[in-house]
């Protein structure tokens, strides 16, 4: 099953295996006003978004305003990936998000992610993994340095999630082994792991950490593990299981890579055979082909819509891919998930 665009258990050629479950124009944000942008997150979450809003949603805005993010409107999505829920943006110009996965199960929570031209960056699986990384991080930095306003902006959930003070007393004087142990596990810290693995000469335990990066349960849906992995096997001469692993990621949501979908295609010695193939299936011929050997109709329209997704993301163009989009997703009868992909302000 492919969650990326929205497709059902069964999956098609292009299926990952999940629990149910990152623009050529600068897009144009619209900035929400202090007072109002918490109600209107949450409200865009359960009405428009049609999905339950993050207990801590609320928390996680007040700490992004503290640490000096703009708040952005969650309708904003202009030039952006059309299942990001803006929340802030910061002072680079990366914006925060809410991933909205079509397809997923009420109790999966949403991922919250980084938005770039190609797609999404993984920032944490959960508001509150989100929120519980910020603040070890924040507790870690030197007191002339350290911003103690998040831990009130934090309020209830900070103290549910951290205590502070807990860093220095765990007696881990690395801040990544300290995420990966008390918080959870996170796409950069991982790969930064095996970075340092690299760096000091040790290829059998980057190896061994890009294997395990990959492992369904830690990131399903997501494409970028794979990617990481291609690249430590490439980089230690592994040329033929690394192009197997790079045309694994490619099987899951060509947005999900972390990077261009070209990189990952260079890796899996792939031309544009695969893009040939995803126009096709686009197709009215294609889809006529699906229905044919048997597919369900229901199956066929949303293979479709993570089809256009993955061409989309090529070249970041969303905005000229929406409207069949959402076709795709109200055909399947996710009448919400249509309109919510339309939806802009």
């Amino acid at each position: 099953m492919k969650i990326g665009g929205g497709v059902l258990c069964g999956g098609g050629p292009r299926s990952t295996v999940v629990p149910l479950l990152l623009s050529r124009r600068t897009p144009s944000l619209r900035i929400s006003s202090s007072s109002s942008s918490t109600t209107e997150h949450v409200s865009f979450v359960k009405d428009v978004a049609a999905t339950q809003p993050p207990q801590h949603l609320s928390q996680l805005l007040t700490i992004l305003k503290t640490r000096g993010e703009t708040i952005i409107s969650p309708g904003a999505k202009q030039g952006l990936i059309p299942l990001a829920i803006p929340l802030s943006k910061n002072s680079s110009g990366a914006v925060t998000a809410l991933l909205r996965w079509p397809t997923a199960p009420p109790e999966l929570e949403m991922p919250v992610v980084e938005v770039k031209k190609h797609g999404v960056w993984l920032l944490a699986k959960s508001v509150d993994q989100f929120i519980h990384r910020i603040l070890v991080e924040e507790d870690a930095k030197d007191i002339q340095e350290r911003n103690d306003e998040l831990f009130y902006a934090s309020a209830n959930a900070g103290e549910k999630l951290y205590r502070k003070g807990d860093f220095a007393e765990s007696g881990i004087s690395n801040l990544d082994s300290y995420l990966l142990k008390k918080v959870g596990i996170f796409p950069d810290v991982l790969e930064r792991k095996v970075t340092r693995h690299f760096e000091e000469g040790d290829q059998v335990s980057a190896l061994v950490t890009g294997e395990f990066y990959t492992k369904k349960e830690h990131f399903p849906g997501f494409a970028r593990p794979f990617v990481f992995n291609a690249e430590v096997l490439l980089r230690v001469g592994r040329k033929v299981e690394a192009k197997d692993a790079a045309r694994g990621a490619l099987k899951s949501p060509w947005w999900t890579l972390g990077c261009m979908y070209r990189d990952v295609a260079n890796i899996a010695q792939w031309e544009d055979e695969q893009i040939e193939y995803i126009k096709e299936k686009v197709t009215e011929e294609g889809r006529q082909q699906d229905l044919i050997k048997g597919k369900a109709p229901a199956q066929v329209v949303l293979d479709e819509a993570a089809f256009l997704l993955d061409l989309a993301s090529i070249e970041g163009n969303w905005d000229d891919y929406l409207e069949q989009i959402a076709k795709c997703y109200e055909e399947a009868g996710l009448n919400d998930i249509a309109k919510f992909i339309l939806h802009k302000y």
